[in-house]
């Protein structure tokens, strides 16, 4: 049975679904098609999961803002053709900030929740049904702990006392009757929910390899590396560190990096789908993208210069660049070029090559890098520094470089824990939330002025409207 999804948001966050299908038009009118119908069995419940990984794909979401917004928010990117993209951001003007709260992202949260909710019902196997649902868990968690990180802060590095996170959503919004006016929960309820949600998941899930197919869609590795996030984020670092270790056992990453990328394949990687890496990747193919998405919307488009069409507005900030070591094969992720009326260094960046066609490629959400770098952020928080060392030699083996001295220590190493980050996942969207979860000033590159922790803007507005139609939201302190 094909199924057909329509969701339509509401105020503050509020989704009403309404289902047709193509089998039943005939019979039925698509307005009074329910979801009873359209739900009845697995392959609807199939159909509606596979809609919600799609909204991974939104150009406001991994199909473009939060691989690059991060890093051009804070210090790792820099434009240098203005196309009114990104310009706000660069300079962190009042309101230029990530954008999620938007009604893709929220009826993405409403098809999960659809499924959890009733794919036990279903007719079907179980142990179909199970996997489903268990994906749905994954699904919600992600997209939730992406909200969390842009409307709230952490829990324990509050400014003001202000823990206000968003509205928390966790049964289905059918019709009309479902829908009400909540708050905005606090982060230690999201991330409460976030954590029962993937334990939930990691209980079911099937155990997944590494860089393989199996890696488009949750498995329990990827649930325990997400969870790991999650765990270091909320300032959790023995829980981080031992779900991290879990994640590699998982996906068979050992303590001295067995199983990462090496010096021979890291560029090319990211130019093979799946990436060799991945734990949890989002497939794009030419079908999800429209005749113009790729020239228009796509990361390879606006921070390459692969094609003529390209547009190639961003490039590496010079501070980036120089926090590369001699030797580093994550240098050359970016070629030096030129940009006609580009001042300064100007660089390609080889990660995102469109090799697909029409600057179109897959993205890597999670890869098997982050585990070692959780940990050693882990370990050096719990004062396990030699922990700390090992797990970033063990990367940076795989890189091209030296182990790092064991006499290096306290502020020092954590500085360099940042760096590794910092260079390894450039244009990946971590740069931002990296200085903001540890409650640190958002450096900038040339020309900006850096963003205290304790300025309003570290946190993004609740938009307008949503402001406007639910009386019982709130925004974030001084947006005005």
């Amino acid at each position: 049975m094909k199924n057909l999804f329509k969701i339509v948001l509401l105020f503050g966050g509020i989704t009403v679904l309404s289902a047709c299908s193509d089998d039943l038009l005939d019979t039925q009118p698509r307005q009074s098609l329910t979801p009873e119908v359209a739900l009845a069995d697995v392959p609807g419940y199939q159909a509606l999961l596979n809609s919600a990984y799609g909204k991974l794909r939104n150009f406001s979401y991994y199909g473009q803002q939060m691989i690059i917004a991060p890093d051009v928010m804070a210090d790792n990117l820099r434009i240098i053709a203005n196309t009114g993209r990104y310009i706000g951001q660069e300079s962190n003007a009042d309101r230029a900030h990530i954008g999620l709260w938007y009604t893709a992202f929220w009826t993405g949260i409403n098809e999960v929740n659809v499924i959890i909710a009733g794919v036990d019902a279903a007719a079907g196997a179980d142990a179909d049904k199970a996997q489903i649902k268990a994906q749905a868990l994954f699904l919600r968690a992600l997209f939730y702990h992406d909200l969390a990180k842009v409307y709230g802060y952490e829990p324990g590095k509050e400014v003001g006392g202000w823990n206000k996170a968003v509205i928390l959503r966790t049964t289905p919004t059918l019709g009309f009757s479902d829908a009400d006016f909540r708050e905005r929960a606090t982060n230690a309820e999201v991330y409460t929910q976030i954590e029962k949600d993937l334990q939930a998941a990691i209980a079911i899930l099937p155990v997944g390899s590494i860089g393989s197919s199996g890696i488009y869609k949750a498995t329990k590795g990827a649930a325990q590396a997400l969870l790991a996030r999650v765990y270091l984020y909320a300032g959790r670092n023995s829980d981080a560190a031992t779900m991290a270790t879990n994640a590699m056992t998982s996906f068979g990453l050992t303590d001295t990096g067995t199983g990462l990328l090496t010096t021979t394949n890291y560029i090319t990687a990211f130019s093979t789908a799946p990436n060799p890496e991945s734990l949890f990747e989002l497939e794009q193919r030419s079908v999800d993208w429209s005749s113009v998405d790729g020239v228009n919307n796509s990361v390879s488009s606006l921070v390459s210069n692969v094609g003529t069409s390209a547009q190639f507005i961003l490039t590496a900030t010079d501070d980036l660049i120089s926090k590369y070591e001699s030797g580093d094969v994550r240098r050359t992720a970016w070629v030096t070029t030129t940009r006609t009326g580009a001042s300064g260094n100007v660089y390609n960046n080889e990660k995102w090559k469109g090799h697909k066609g029409d600057f179109l490629q897959n993205i890597a959400i999670l890869r098997g890098s982050e585990l070692y770098l959780i940990r050693a952020e882990a370990r050096y928080k719990l004062a396990n520094e030699a922990g700390a060392i090992a797990d970033l030699n063990a990367l940076r083996s795989k890189r091209g470089l030296a182990n790092l001295s064991s006499t290096l220590t306290g502020t020092d190493l954590f500085n360099k824990i940042m760096d590794e980050r910092r260079v390894e996942f450039a244009l990946e969207g971590h740069r931002w939330f990296d200085l903001k979860r540890n409650g640190m000033t958002i450096t900038k590159g040339a020309g900006f002025t850096a963003v205290p922790y304790t300025d309003y803007r570290i946190l993004a507005p609740i938009p307008q409207a949503e402001l406007q139609l639910n009386s019982k939201l709130v925004n974030n302190p001084n947006y005005k």
